[in-house]
């Protein structure tokens, strides 16, 4: 399961501090991400991947510091961010290739 979340800058560190702390949504796979790198100005995401209870977990933990993006924000974010991942994979190659 994957969800997205825009966070608002002043609210980062303390997202952070939360999710990562957080004994089972710590164990899941979590991303920030400044917009501006994927082309979304202004903004920041947290990006989870992981089993369904670390997700709705997470849901909890960042209520008041950002909001859950909907379906068609969400695919775009994930697509962006597995994009800039492959394009670094590729680069990397090229160094050990």
């Amino acid at each position: 399961m994957e969800v997205i979340y825009q966070i608002e800058k002043s609210n980062i560190q303390k997202a952070k501090d939360m999710l990562l702390k957080d004994d089972i949504v710590g164990r899941a796979s979590v991303l920030f991400k400044d917009g501006n790198l994927l082309g979304f100005e202004n903004k920041y995401f947290c990006y989870i991947s992981g089993i369904e209870e670390a997700c709705r977990r997470s849901e909890e933990l960042i209520k008041g510091l950002g909001k859950k993006m909907d379906e068609k924000t969400k695919e775009q974010i994930i697509k962006r961010i597995k994009d800039e991942e492959d394009q670094a994979m590729q680069g990397f190659g090229g160094i050990f290739g």
